[in-house]
């Protein structure tokens, strides 16, 4: 019988029974063909077969790890739980496919093997099975030298994958809150400023209100110049903005007008009335109002202090936004206080990344956003997306060398949303574009990267999400393609 004609043969099975496989029915599976006759002999006596009817589950994650499981027909669903949400990793119709207690040929380290996912029948499906004491003695027995190599390079890889994964999250998390705290403490800085200043200028007019109040200001007029005040404060409220060159011949045309009045220390008030949008034509209605030349230096400083109040109060109620808008990104950002999984405008993510990045990107970066903004909602883990986004910007702005253009681009391509993460810097060489998705590879210097970030880019939205990601490089333009289903993975 060729091999083309057992692969094509159809194994009628009975659930469990050993010996149900024949050593030649077991050649047929990729696994075991190149097995000698007493091998496979050996196999067929202690292995059976199993059948599933659709929806069953075959492996639960989490139970102990006691079967090896080869399918031989049907559909399967290999599915993980992350939080409270199973996520589907794989779902397949290969015969010959395995899974199970894969690891049994592993030294007995003293950690419990349990199944790391489940495994659920679409359709009825029939597995060939050996136990995981079997599977683990056939592995060390026959093939001595291989299982050294495995248990090195597994043990190894899990062992320098948990220690620099945690020294990436470290890291991370450490420069993510140092510039977090940098972008806080400016608008906290400013805000600290301006409310000393505040104080200052309130005293001022409290001294500059008692001198009118002394010179025997007829109440009258009085009256008539704090409604001016008020009128000088909408007038400002309402200023267009200047330009650098308009700014400064406003000042010089208020510093002369006031130097004209003998108005003391008119240069110095000039620049807070030009700021305030106040020009020469309120200044003579001011002069109007205070009708002698007396009060008139009084009345000019007093309302150079409310302007001053009022520029301080707006620049304290900005820098105090920035503060909420920061604390506001970064809980967006962590999703602290939001379910694992849920429906999410994938452009919330991104902005809330850019904040949080805002230090590390630096002022060389030209940030590009051309969003979709009509793009509906994907069902996905935000927190883990905002991950992606982290990797691939900061990816982005290293190939810069903080020199650059970064574009974050958003559209609809058939059933998914795109994000675009773009740079323009030298791009990467054809012979690694194949292996930017390794583990443990990168291109940066040594010591400046880990090889784990665009790994766990891809196991997040390829695995976790069901989407995929790309990489489209040339010098000058590279773009990394994160494709994300409109809909929830089936689950049949």
């Amino acid at each position: 019988m060729s091999d083309t004609t057992r692969s094509s043969e159809e194994v009628r099975l009975v659930p469990c029974e050993p010996g149900q496989l024949s050593p030649d029915e077991l050649r047929t599976l990729f696994l075991f063909e190149k097995l000698t006759d007493d091998q496979l002999a050996w196999i067929s006596e202690h292995g059976c077969t199993m059948h599933m009817t659709a929806g069953g589950t075959v492996i639960r994650e989490g139970d102990p790890a006691d079967l090896f499981l080869v399918l031989l027909s049907g559909t399967i669903e290999l599915t993980r739980r992350v939080g409270q949400d199973e996520v589907r990793t794989n779902r397949t119709e290969q015969r010959g496919v395995y899974m199970g207690a894969t690891n049994a040929y592993l030294r007995d380290d003293g950690v419990p093997r349990n199944y790391m996912m489940s495994t659920r029948a679409l359709d009825d499906s029939d597995f060939f099975v050996l136990s995981a004491e079997d599977f683990g003695w056939m592995m060390r027995e026959w093939f001595p030298m291989a299982i050294h190599l495995l248990e090195g390079l597994t043990i190894g890889m899990r062992n320098t994958q948990a220690a620099v994964s945690e020294r990436q999250r470290l890291t991370a998390l450490g420069a993510l809150s140092a510039g977090l705290m940098h972008e806080l403490n400016n608008p906290a800085a400013a805000a600290s400023r301006a409310t000393a200043a505040l104080r200052q200028r309130v005293a001022g007019m409290r001294h500059k209100l008692a001198m009118l109040a002394a010179g025997k200001v007829d109440p009258e007029r009085l009256v008539a110049l704090v409604e001016l005040q008020e009128d000088v404060i909408e007038r400002a409220a309402k200023a267009k903005p200047l330009t650098a060159m308009e700014t400064a011949d406003r000042e010089d045309e208020l510093g002369d007008w006031m130097d004209e009045r003998n108005v003391t220390s008119g240069w110095d008030l000039a620049p807070v009335f030009a700021q305030g949008g106040i020009d020469i034509d309120c200044l003579t209605l001011i002069e109007e109002r205070v009708g002698t030349q007396k009060l008139l230096d009084q009345a000019i400083h007093w309302i150079g202090y409310a302007l001053e109040t009022e520029q301080l109060m707006t620049d304290i109620e900005d820098a105090t936004g920035r503060v909420s808008s920061l604390v506001s990104a970064a809980k967006q950002y962590s999703q602290m206080d939001r379910a694992a999984h849920q429906w999410i405008d994938v452009h919330t993510g991104l902005d809330s990344t850019l904040v949080m990045l805002t230090h590390k990107i630096g002022d060389g970066v030209k940030i590009v956003k051309d969003y979709d903004r009509t793009l509906p909602e994907v069902p996905a883990h935000p927190a883990e997306l905002n991950q992606v986004w982290t990797n691939l910007i900061d990816n982005a702005v290293q190939a810069m060398n903080g020199a650059g253009t970064l574009t974050v681009k958003t559209y609809r391509e058939d059933d998914h949303v795109v994000v675009s993460i773009g740079d323009t810097g030298p791009g990467v060489p054809e012979e690694l574009k194949k292996r930017v998705f390794e583990p443990f590879f990168t291109t940066k210097p040594v010591g400046e990267g880990t090889g784990l970030g665009l790994d766990i880019s891809f196991r997040i939205v390829v695995n976790g999400h069901g989407g995929d990601i790309k990489l489209d490089s040339k010098p000058g333009d590279t773009k990394f393609l994160v494709r994300l289903p409109l809909t929830e993975p089936s689950s049949a």
